[in-house]
């Protein structure tokens, strides 16, 4: 029996991995990604999000947070996961990829969450100077889109691999 395959979540991990990786490059390649450097050109939109986010900023970085970096290095780690899935599923039908597509849309759950609460918890030291505008529209809704898909995500999926896990524990039982 064919796996089931959602447009959507393949459509959300398609158009999500090269911005994933492009984000991972920024951070893993400062300074010579930010203003000033050498490769500044290719994100210089992080021009403007430094300033909304310190996180992604130049005092971030000159004071030695590794937040960014290590953030980094998990989202090259669920693009893995993501692109993963996509092969599973497109190329070679295989049934790991409903998990492997759970694993990384946890993976990007969990983070962004760690992300929101390391922020509140800080008192908004990274995010908290911006108007209310553009704190909605830099901060709070890209970071709500990173938690309702990869939720929604893990909903479809994980409610997937129950049926599957239910309909071999029947077929184990007539046995």
């Amino acid at each position: 029996m064919a796996q089931k395959t959602y447009a959507w979540i393949s459509l959300w991990f398609l158009l999500t991995a090269p911005l994933m990786i492009w984000d991972a490059g920024y951070c893993l390649m400062r300074p010579r990604s930010m203003v000033g450097g050498d490769l500044h050109w290719f994100w210089k939109p992080y021009e403007l999000y430094g300033m909304v986010d310190y996180v992604y900023g130049v005092k971030a970085f000159e004071d030695g947070d590794g937040f960014a970096s290590a953030a980094a290095i998990l989202n090259l780690l669920e693009t893995f996961a993501n692109i993963g899935y996509l092969v599973g599923t497109h190329m070679y039908e295989t049934r790991a990829a409903p998990l492997v597509g759970y694993t990384g849309a946890t993976m990007t759950l969990a983070k962004t969450i760690l992300y929101s609460t390391q922020e509140y918890f800080c008192n908004g030291c990274a995010v908290g100077h911006n108007s209310p505008f553009n704190l909605f529209a830099f901060w709070i809704f890209p970071n709500i889109m990173w938690i309702v898909f990869p939720g929604s995500i893990m909903w479809r999926l994980g409610g997937d691999m129950m049926i599957a896990i239910e309909r071999g524990s029947e077929k184990y039982k007539t046995r």
